[in-house]
């Protein structure tokens, strides 16, 4: 029992420091005329929806959650969140261009209709983020007009 004792101490001494390692989560300043659902003027029933299931990880409007606060899983959220950004970050919109945007607006249809976005741990903790199929549809449809028009 000596040694059960001993692991479960230094687990817990492990757990509190790794508290005190920093984790940056200043979201950058945003330009609203670069922001996607400014500058493209999103009906807002579609702005509701990116906002809700999109923006925490491809903005820099992330909402940290309070368990985001917490190591290690501070760490895997800040990790999602970086990589989300590097792949479409909607507060950065107006700075891509042309093909970076036709490129980006595909892959979000993709994504939604796949459902592989917004990602299934995501949703568990942001019921928002869960879309209908309805939802669904209507995002698709909204970017599939743009990628028509070419008016992105």
């Amino acid at each position: 029992m000596g040694t059960v004792k001993k692991v479960l101490f230094w687990t817990l001494v492990a757990f509190a420091l790794i508290q005190f390692i920093p984790i940056d989560r200043v979201n950058k300043p945003v330009n609203s005329a670069a922001n996607f659902v400014d500058a493209k003027k999103t009906p807002e029933k579609i702005r509701s929806l990116i906002k809700g299931a999109c923006y925490d990880c491809h903005s820099n409007e992330t909402v940290y959650p309070k368990y985001a606060y917490v190591a290690p899983v501070s760490w895997s959220v800040k990790s999602h969140v970086n990589e989300g950004r590097e792949h479409l970050n909607f507060s950065v919109w107006g700075t891509y261009n042309k093909e970076l945007k036709e490129s980006m607006l595909s892959k979000s249809i993709q994504t939604i209709q796949s459902k592989a976005m917004p990602m299934p741990g995501y949703i568990v903790y942001h019921k928002e983020a869960n879309l209908t199929d309805a939802e669904r549809t209507l995002l698709v449809q909204y970017f599939e007009d743009m990628l028509k028009s070419k008016s992105y």
